[in-house]
């Protein structure tokens, strides 16, 4: 009788936890119109970031093209944006 009591209130415990948990996920989770604003407001949707990441995309597959074709090592280049003869050293 002794266990069974034990078990019934280990269960009880972990229902109220589990309920108490349930209703705070319920409270701090956003509304649907609080989701579309929080995207409306999210970096990604601005033009100009966007544009600029494009920018960033391009010149790093130009840098991996070019050093894709040459011998010379562009991770020891002082200035990036400089095809070529960055002055570093050798592969």
């Amino acid at each position: 009788m002794q266990s069974v009591r034990k078990v019934l209130m280990v269960v009880a415990v972990l229902g109220a936890g589990a309920g108490v948990g349930s209703a705070l996920f319920a409270l701090v989770t956003p509304g649907e119109l609080q989701k579309q604003e929080m995207l409306k407001e999210m970096p990604e949707q601005d033009p100009r970031r966007r544009d600029e990441g494009k920018r960033n995309q391009q010149l790093v597959m130009a840098t991996l093209q070019e050093a894709a074709a040459t011998q010379e090592n562009v991770a020891w280049r002082k200035n990036w944006l400089v095809g070529g003869g960055g002055g570093g050293r050798s592969a």
